[in-house]
């Protein structure tokens, strides 16, 4: 289930005989999710709250381009985030994930609909809970590729110099290429007012 929407792009590619860009050949890098996990555990309900999507790397099921702003709630055995924001045709948008932390998968799904859109790993590799996050995610698939997404959260719409330091070390450890990250619109611009009433 994890791979499901992967795996259709990916044979609907072949077919096509055109790989799509997020699918890159090799293996995901090797990230100790179980250690990172047993370390946040104690610290779950601190990372509920709100965070800003500071940047982001190539990711085409990301359908909120601009002002993107999550607020995660934690009832003691799964988060709940709202994410909303401006799409591609410049319209507000909400969309809405659950994160069961035992199994450290993430089912977005959009907010006008119950049905899954996919499921996806969601690991922490670092956060101090308030003021910055950095998120992995990567599926494997048997033909020898791999898709990853990578996320810079911020508690704030910017992000210091020291903590985008902080996820660009993250990153760079398990040998993820910084420069792919793509900056998210945040600021004065934003209607956070009006998205919180979506």
């Amino acid at each position: 289930m994890k791979s499901a929407v992967f795996f259709v792009a990916f044979v609907a590619a072949v077919a096509a005989d055109k790989i799509p860009d997020f699918l890159v050949p090799g293996k995901c890098p090797a990230v100790n999710e179980k250690a990172l996990f047993e370390k946040q555990i104690p610290n779950h309900s601190k990372y509920a709250g709100v965070w800003y999507e500071i940047a982001l790397t190539n990711n085409p099921y990301q359908l909120l381009k601009q002002c993107v702003r999550n607020e995660y709630s934690f009832d003691g055995s799964k988060f709940i985030a709202k994410s909303t924001g401006i799409n591609a045709d410049g319209n507000l948008m909400s969309t809405t994930a659950r994160f069961f932390p035992c199994l450290l998968e993430t089912l977005i799904s959009p907010s006008t609909t119950k049905d899954v859109t996919f499921t996806a790993p969601y690991v922490i590799l670092d956060t101090d809970y308030e003021n910055f996050s950095c998120i992995y995610s990567c599926v494997e698939f048997n033909y020898g590729y791999y898709a990853d997404f990578a996320f810079i959260f911020s508690r704030s719409p910017s992000l210091s110099d020291q903590y985008l330091r902080r996820c660009e070390a993250a990153f760079k450890e398990i040998g993820v290429d910084v420069s792919r990250f793509a900056k998210t619109v945040q600021g004065s611009n934003c209607p956070y007012d009006t998205q919180k009433s979506l």
